[in-house]
């Protein structure tokens, strides 16, 4: 009987074990969820499909490639994904790793174009300036961290009301997190490209920077012409009317499974300077 109990509770402490190891797994994955280190990690698995099939097919040259990839990972890991353990590191010290984390509803995309749309007219009519990213697959946490968390409900008014001149959220992005404005004053990288236009300033260079680095799309009214402009995956489409405006949007952000925008972005053309 004692051995029975000894090998119940062998059995419990396994269970308990791979339990543990598993809710750690998946913290883990809700740390790094919301950030660039998402298609980091699909890129690691391509490796190891690589290996698999490599091997398989007895490819030694690329096999060997492969396992040096593999061998040298761990260390490429640390250097990759610092940020995020950083932040897990971070989040362990506060108590929330293990805290339940919220998760945000998508009630309804479309109120959220509207309102960017309505926004864009209001402050491209006035001359105000503004910049605007909506995240996509990729995540932006990294770029929310730099600005003032808001999590607010998106509307037109907040919208223009960040972006008044002289206010202290006015200067930097605004970064959209599904229907939610997640933050404001936020930096976002510049574009490095030859090709921009002398003319352009700050906020087009920044627009183009972040759309070269994540699938987001952003929005730019330039503030000496009133222009609006859009980037998307590296491209910058300039002095859009607000019919095209609201048509190229609503294809992105509404139907991003469709490719009815694809004949309007290259009616357009890409306009890089």
């Amino acid at each position: 009987m004692p051995f029975a109990d000894f090998t119940f509770m062998k059995y419990l402490a396994s269970v308990v074990d791979i339990l543990l190891v598993w809710y750690v797994i998946y913290k883990l994955i809700m740390v790094i969820r919301g950030t660039k280190a998402v298609q980091l990690l699909k890129g690691i698995f391509v490796i190891l499909i690589v290996r698999v099939i490599s091997d398989f097919f007895g490819l030694k040259t690329l096999s060997w490639i492969m396992e040096q990839a593999i061998t040298w990972g761990f260390l490429t890991i640390i250097i990759i994904f610092q940020p995020e353990l950083r932040r897990a590191l971070e989040q362990l010290g506060r108590g929330k790793f293990f805290s339940r984390s919220s998760s945000q509803e998508d009630d309804d995309p479309e109120k959220t174009v509207n309102a960017i749309i309505k926004a864009t007219d209001y402050m491209a009519k006035r001359r105000i300036g503004a910049l605007i990213s909506i995240e996509r697959e990729t995540g932006m946490s990294d770029y929310i961290e730099t600005g003032i968390p808001l999590n607010s409900k998106i509307s037109a008014e907040l919208l223009i009301n960040i972006f008044i001149p002289n206010t202290p959220l006015h200067d930097g992005a605004v970064i959209i997190q599904k229907t939610s404005v997640a933050a404001a004053a936020c930096y976002l990288p510049l574009s490095e490209s030859p090709f921009i236009s002398k003319e352009l300033g700050t906020r087009h260079r920044a627009a183009l920077g972040i759309s070269e680095v994540t699938d987001s799309v952003t929005v730019v009214v330039s503030e000496e012409t009133g222009g609006i402009s859009l980037t998307k995956n590296g491209e910058l489409h300039r002095d859009l009317s607000a019919d095209v405006f609201k048509e190229l949007l609503s294809n992105e952000l509404l139907n991003p499974s469709k490719q009815a925008s694809s004949a309007r972005w290259n009616w357009r053309g890409k306009k890089n300077g």
